[in-house]
């Protein structure tokens, strides 16, 4: 790529004018950023860019972009968005979540979301609370995190691992990554992007207002002492040891992404469309009288 090229589309071009309302010191902040240095490493055009969400404080992100935006509802993002890519292959699909809207609500669709390997980019923003709806306690908090009356004692339950089930599921590239690091984070961004089929990226998200003990997170993710691997036994090894505070890439696999087989058309579009005209309610309720 020469220099004309990079200079075509700044961070800039693919920022919108709302500005973002999320609580001083949450990590989606950064997350965010690390979507716009991406599709800036990336060039992808804003209008080749589609942004779908579901709904929880992270789901905001596709009002925050200058792309394409679909705001769905609860736990429905990645459908959305596989339809949406089957549509019209030739887009940049991403979609951003939480881990409330994506492994609770969501969950049944994230696992067969990386079973069918459709080319998508899945960001999930990972604070293991649901922090829009006042702090309840979601898939992956820890078992015996307690928040007053909403959790007394704690959920009680091992927590969700999204990566773990990921792998197990078959998605075809599997990233952990932090919002306390913008720069680094965009980095394993572009390579989920660009690598064919489903893509995971956990990022670890920080929610300071009800969890506020997550700003040590920032000193405890470090790198991952091993390098990415293509075979799903090892990286299930690996995960399974995992202290869930290593960052980096941890899976490439080889899988083909999924693709809508195409039809012939057997007849002409005119005779489908007559097939769905609207009759004449008035003459179609005389004929019922008739009968």
């Amino acid at each position: 790529m020469n220099d004309a090229a990079v200079e075509q589309f700044s961070a800039r071009c693919y920022k919108s004018d709302i500005k973002p309302i999320w609580c001083p010191g949450c990590g989606d902040f950064g997350v965010l950023a690390s979507i716009s240095r991406a599709l800036v490493q990336l060039q992808v055009p804003p209008q080749q860019v589609a942004v779908v969400s579901g709904i929880g404080c992270s789901s905001r992100i596709p009002a925050y972009l200058n792309a394409y935006g679909f705001h769905g509802v609860h736990g429905r993002a990645l459908p959305l968005a596989t339809g949406l890519k089957l549509a019209r292959p030739e887009l940049t699909v991403l979609v951003a979540g939480g881990d409330g809207d994506g492994f609770a609500i969501g969950g049944n669709h994230f696992l067969h979301a990386c079973r069918r390997n459709a080319d998508l980019t899945y960001i999930v923003m990972d604070n293991q609370v649901y922090g829009m709806t006042k702090g309840q306690a979601s898939p992956t908090t820890a078992p015996d995190w307690s928040l007053g009356q909403l959790t007394p004692g704690g959920p009680g339950m091992n927590p969700f691992l999204p990566l773990v089930l990921a792998l197990g599921s078959g998605a075809n590239f599997l990233a952990r990554a932090t919002s306390s690091d913008p720069g680094g984070t965009a980095t394993i961004l572009v390579e989920a992007i660009r690598h064919p089929g489903f893509s995971f990226v956990q990022v670890l998200s920080p929610c300071l207002t009800f969890q506020p003990e997550q700003r040590h997170w920032k000193k405890k993710v470090r790198p991952s002492p091993v390098e990415p691997t293509s075979d799903p036994v090892r990286a299930a090894r690996r995960l399974m040891t995992d202290d869930n505070f290593f960052v980096g890439v941890l899976y490439r696999g080889e899988r083909e992404p999924y693709q809508e087989p195409v039809v012939e058309l057997q007849s002409e579009l005119s005779a489908l469309e007559s097939e769905f005209e609207v009759r004449d309610l008035a003459y179609a309720s005389s004929k019922v009288n008739a009968r």
